[in-house]
């Protein structure tokens, strides 16, 4: 099999380039700056790989800036990657892996603003790893992510810092470990439902300083959990800082 490597440079207009190397693996490169991108993505197969990383630690590619931003994104196979930061408002992903050992780590607003996001996420396999850093330093407000997981030994780090987060997860598999931290703004919430055993939690709701004109900032938590041999910490607080 050769392998197609497909780089998208979108500056409000899009040009595609494709050329074929000797490994199995295909990669698609993106670097994009403008408003009202509609993106979609499917990779069949194993070892696909998605922006910013790739198999030899060479490629910077993915970064992405505009608002109004819609991604839907498929990856169906193992040791699929998915690897990028962006900017933009009003953005919308779905995100869907099925295989194992698949890995997603995403930068959202770390420079510039990410306000008023949705993304709807669904995993089945094992063993796969996911990365999502949203807003630094309450670079973003009004974030919706839903995670869905239907499998074992997976591994999760969340960090949020925005305002207004909510954060949906859906877990059912045995030894997931989960990491998220929310902070630094009001009206958080996590709801978290997860059915398996030996699951590993910690949870970090930290309001840190409301926004101007919020005198309250609220953190809700809310846990439905059928485990066996279940590690769960949960550290919520009116402060920055999760120690």
């Amino acid at each position: 099999m050769i392998r197609k490597i497909l780089g998208l440079s979108l500056l409000c207009a899009f040009s595609f380039n494709a050329h074929a190397q000797a490994t199995d693996d295909n990669e698609i490169n993106i670097d994009q700056t403008g408003d009202t991108l509609t993106l979609y993505v499917d990779q069949y197969g194993y070892g696909n790989k998605i922006g910013l990383d790739n198999f030899s630690s060479g490629s910077s590619a993915m970064p992405i800036t505009g608002s109004s931003l819609t991604f839907n994104i498929d990856q169906i196979g193992n040791e699929n990657l998915l690897f990028g930061k962006f900017v933009g408002d009003s953005s919308t992903a779905n995100l869907l892996w099925t295989g194992d050992s698949n890995v997603w780590d995403w930068d959202v607003g770390y420079i510039g603003s990410a306000d008023s996001s949705a993304y709807d996420v669904d995993i089945t396999g094992d063993s796969n790893t996911m990365d999502f850093d949203q807003g630094y330093n309450a670079s973003a407000e009004r974030l919706d992510l839903d995670l869905t997981v239907i499998g074992s030994s997976n591994i999760f780090d969340v960090d949020i810092d925005v305002d207004d987060a909510v954060w949906n997860m859906d877990i059912t598999g045995g030894s997931n470990n989960i990491n998220t931290m929310q902070k630094d703004g009001a009206e958080h919430e996590i709801n978290l439902t997860h059915v398996g055993s030996s699951a590993d939690i910690d949870i970090n709701q930290l309001s840190g300083t409301c926004p101007t004109g919020v005198s309250t900032c609220n953190g809700i938590i809310t846990l439905d959990i059928d485990s066996e041999n279940a590690t769960i910490q949960i550290n919520q607080k009116d402060s920055s800082t999760d120690s």
